[in-house]
Order: C-alpha cells, then structure tokens, then sequence
C-alpha cells in the first residue's frame, strides 16, 4: 500500500547537488538552492530591516523598544512559519520545504530547536546594543552619521560582545560549509533537530 506522505521513503538517487528521486522517494534539496533560499529570505526581509534601521537613527532607546519586538518577529518567521507551512517565504518560493528525516512535517520542538543557537545568539548580540545606546548620551548618539553612530555603538557594547559576534559568524558559515559534505545536504541545525530540505512535488 503506497504512502499518502509525499515525502515518505528516505532512499534517493543522488545526482550532482540536487537529488533525482524515484516516485514516492524523497528529493533532497541541493546546496545552491538552499543558499537562494537563504537570500531570498533576507530580500523579503529588506523593508524592515530598512525601517528599522533608519528608527534607530532617531533615538538611542529604539534598540531597548524594539529588543522583544524583534525576538517575537524573528520566532514567528523562523520557527511559526516553519511550523505552520514547511518553510520560510525563500524557501517556499524555490519550491523546498523542511520535513523530518523520515518524510513527516516538521514539528514544533523540531522548528525551534533548528533555529534555537541562532536565536540564542542574535538575542545576546541584541542584548548586548541595547546596553550600549543606553550607556551613551544622547548627543553622541545623535550627532554622528548612521555609519559612524553603529562603529561608536559597537565600541560601547560590554566586553562580551566580540566574543558572541564571531561566534555568531563562526555558526552561519559552518552551517552553510556543514551542507556541502553529506548528500542530504543537511546543515547542523538539521541535524540538531532531526529534519532535512527537500524538493516538494510541484518543483
């Protein structure tokens, strides 16, 4: 009796970066059309992330207001939408979605344990901007220009700050070189949670 899953039946063919699956085999998504994904995702987040950034030139308690805003936004993007629909816009719009090794849909805990370090981490570097516009007078705040106001920010930040940005890096890249050495092409934060991308049936 055949799986009403489309996903089901983790055995496939690897060809090149992308999967050439059989019928009723899961076709894994290739390194390339992950990335896309990826910055696929970061244009559609670009008018807000303009808003914001011109906010923040406007006071230096905006990082403080928007410090819990942001986080829930961050969690209804990556985790709510991956929940709810398989995948991130960029994802969805390159015809991928993220299932569970097995085939299944993603699940909640899955959902936030793949987006859990980079959460983590975006929280304390936002933590870490919020105590250093808070520590400077307005007049230093406000009197320099968006490009020297963020290096006069950084340079406020608690001495911890250097060591969770590059770690932040150090996360993003290996996720991203993790992809390229198995042919499920899963990424770190999939393995963590137990899932994997693949191509859905109308790519």
């Amino acid at each position: 009796m055949e799986s009403s899953n489309p996903y089901q039946t983790p055995q496939t063919v690897f060809n090149g970066s992308e999967a050439a699956a059989r019928p009723g085999e899961l076709q894994y998504a290739g390194f390339w059309r992950r990335f896309g994904a990826f910055w696929l995702d970061a244009l559609c987040l670009a008018p807000l992330t303009g808003i914001v950034l011109f906010l923040s030139t406007t006071t230096r308690y905006f990082h403080a207001l928007w410090l819990v805003p942001g986080l829930l936004f961050a969690l209804w993007f990556n985790v709510y939408l991956v929940k709810r629909y398989g995948g991130t816009p960029g994802k969805l719009m390159l015809k991928i979605r993220i299932a569970m090794v097995d085939g299944a849909a993603v699940t909640g805990k899955a959902a936030m344990l793949r987006y859990s370090v980079m959460f983590i981490l975006s929280a304390l570097v936002s933590l870490a901007l919020v105590m250093a516009s808070l520590a400077m007078s307005d007049d230093l705040y406000l009197s320099q220009g968006f490009m020297r106001m963020n290096m006069t920010l950084v340079q406020h930040t608690p001495g911890w700050y250097p060591g969770v940005n590059t770690a932040m890096q150090i996360w993003i890249w290996s996720e991203f070189i993790s992809m390229l050495f198995n042919k499920r092409r899963r990424a770190v934060h999939d393995y963590m949670a137990g899932t994997v991308v693949v191509r859905t049936l109308k790519a």
